[in-house]
Parts: structure tokens; C-alpha cells; sequence
């Protein structure tokens, strides 16, 4: 898999803003849809949404509407991989998912963590890494 080459790439960079969700949400259809299983199109839709929203909610939320968020889409032959790029402080996406499965009560009655169930259920990897400036939340969905 490293050295794997993507048979497709994409990228697209909005404000932080909610209402970017529809152009994000076209984009992702326009580009993927047509070069995956049917049957998987809802769960890559809804892991981008989730992340896409947690990125303005929460990474963003003391930062100008201006700030970019990255979006970038490789296609591989076996899988699809989607990184979201944000520039808030860094987040330990492990140690919040530790908490909430360690919890006795369902995350799906949790309707400020139900976004990071989600993405934890529907990727094959899930993970969220810091670079110099930004952080990037990578899932990855395999389409076999």
C-alpha cells in the first residue's frame, strides 16, 4: 500500500463556514461517486460531513470564517482516502474515542460526540495528526 499510486486526486479549499457543508457535499459527489461502489457512496459522504462540521465547530471555532479548510480526495484501487485539513489546535482524536467506547452509556445518545462514533464505525483508519501548523483527520475507507 505505500507505495501505491492513487488512480485519482482531488482537492478543494473553503472557509470555515457551516454553509460551505452544500459545496463541500457536491464536490464530493461529483468526484467520487462515479469511481466507487454504489453502496459505499453514504458512509464516504457522511465521514466527510461529520469531519468537515467537527473542523468548523470545534477546530475552528475561535478563528476567523476566513481560515481555509483543505479537503483532499486519493482514490486508490482498493481504497479511498480522505484528509481534512484544519489549522486549530492540535487534538487527541484517540484519547476522546478511548473515553467515549470506555463509557456505559450508548455514544449515539451523545449528540456532541455522535460525529466521531460515526467515522470510527464507517473507516477502516481513522486517525488525526499534527504538521507544522495544522492538523489533518485521515480515513480511510476500503472499497472491497
Amino acid at each position: 500500500m505505500k507505495d501505491e499510486q492513487p488512480i485519482a486526486e482531488f482537492h478543494l479549499q473553503v472557509k470555515t463556514d457551516l454553509k460551505a457543508l452544500t459545496q463541500v457535499s457536491e464536490w464530493l459527489e461529483n468526484i467520487v461517486l462515479p469511481l466507487i461502489p454504489h453502496d459505499l457512496w453514504w458512509q464516504c459522504s457522511l465521514i466527510v460531513n461529520e469531519g468537515f462540521t467537527n473542523a468548523v465547530r470545534h477546530a475552528h471555532q475561535n478563528l476567523p470564517s476566513e481560515t481555509p479548510i483543505d479537503l483532499e480526495v486519493k482514490v486508490f484501487a482498493d481504497d479511498l482516502e480522505i484528509r481534512i485539513w484544519d489549522r486549530g489546535q492540535p487534538f487527541n482524536l484517540k484519547a476522546k474515542l478511548d473515553s467515549i467506547i470506555q463509557e456505559q452509556r450508548d455514544p449515539l445518545d451523545r449528540e456532541g460526540e455522535r460525529g466521531l462514533v460515526f467515522m470510527y464505525k464507517l473507516t477502516d483508519k481513522l486517525c488525526y495528526i499534527r504538521t507544522d501548523d495544522r492538523n489533518c483527520l485521515v480515513m480511510r475507507k476500503n472499497l472491497t
